[in-house]
């Protein structure tokens, strides 16, 4: 069997009722690329009825893969276990709730093609609630900020990957992350395209008002240590007013006199400013360590080789290529294939 050069990798849960109709408009849609495609659909444990259906589905269709697991373990930990089987050149995520209209996989496939790593989208009309377009809108501006990636939807998971990211990401052995701003961080070049947004007219949202607030922490954390460092502007701010504010009661008490400064009380103010603020500078400290451990248990590649030319080239050249610096600094080039999964070429840092 020929490997295929499209992936598409579809999260499911709970979605019986926008199944038929998505395996359909993805297997149309897939087969305008004109080039060999499978479609990964992935359920998260669902309870009602969809596995079923996906199942049926890899058995009639030979372009349907159906990936099972035993339970609900998240919509990114679904789209991992779906891109761990995936074996195209390209990779294109989707949700199943077809607010996303697989329409859209062809436009993506087409920029692709351009050379780029990374293919983002942005929703047009968006058909959410006030809620989530206001909590986007504000993360969105806190990513591009954060990471110097100039995306504006960071929360549609209409996206295209090229297969040296999709193994650069399985290499990444974290488990709260999220999937677009990780991508970005081995990606050499990236482009944004507008999609369509329909509104929802089978079942209901999956993210609760609780886990859409933990889903923004996940993309928050996962990118930066910016909360931590945050202490220790904090107290830095608290403690250089604690200053100003005795100077200025020092000033005063000369020129109005000991009874203005109500006997020292005010002065007791300022003392308790510059403590406090103190204190916020020793927890960002702490901080500071806290997340530098953060960062290395991640155990993310330090580097990433797209490709290597010249004298003595290595049997993998034309492939990408994850490599590690070890403390003796020597290099340890792990080649990655198209079909290995993550589990055979894990690899953690010093």
């Amino acid at each position: 069997m020929n490997v295929p050069k499209l992936s598409v990798v579809i999260p499911v849960y709970n979605e019986k009722d926008n199944l038929p109709q998505l395996i359909d408009r993805c297997l149309a849609a897939c087969n305008k690329t004109s080039r060999g495609f499978e479609i990964i659909l992935v359920d998260d444990g669902s309870r009602d009825g969809s596995r079923d259906i996906i199942s049926q589905a890899a058995d009639c269709h030979p372009e349907v893969v159906a990936v099972i697991l035993n339970r609900n373990y998240g919509q990114h930990a679904a789209v991992f276990a779906g891109l761990d089987q995936s074996k195209g050149e390209i990779v294109v995520t989707l949700d199943a709730d077809l607010q996303n209209p697989p329409e859209e996989i062809p436009n993506l496939v087409r920029e692709m093609d351009r050379g780029v790593d990374v293919v983002g989208t942005v929703r047009e009309n968006r058909k959410d609630t006030v809620f989530r377009r206001g909590a986007s809108a504000l993360i969105n501006r806190i990513v591009r900020r954060t990471t110097g990636v100039m995306m504006h939807d960071y929360g549609c998971m209409l996206r295209a990957y090229r297969r040296s990211i999709v193994n650069a990401m399985l290499q990444c052995r974290e488990r709260s992350t999220f999937i677009p701003i990780l991508a970005n961080s081995f990606a050499g070049s990236t482009a944004e395209i507008p999609v369509r947004h329909a509104p929802r007219k089978n079942g209901e949202s999956k993210y609760s008002f609780l886990k859409l607030i933990s889903l923004q922490f996940d993309m928050l954390t996962s990118m930066s240590t910016f909360p931590l460092r945050l202490l220790s502007f904090m107290g830095a701010v608290i403690a250089t007013c604690g200053v100003g504010f005795g100077v200025l009661l020092m000033v005063l008490r000369f020129v109005y006199g000991a009874a203005w400064a109500a006997e020292g009380v005010f002065t007791l103010f300022a003392v308790l400013f510059v403590f406090i603020g103190a204190q916020f500078i020793g927890l960002g400290l702490l901080g500071e360590y806290i997340g530098r451990i953060y960062h290395d248990v991640r155990c993310r590649p330090r580097f990433f080789i797209q490709e290597i030319r010249g004298s003595n080239p290595s049997p993998a050249e034309g492939r990408s290529t994850l490599s590690n610096r070890n403390t003796d600094h020597e290099s340890d080039h792990m080649t990655l294939n198209s079909g290995e999964t993550h589990e055979s070429c894990r690899t953690c840092l010093p």
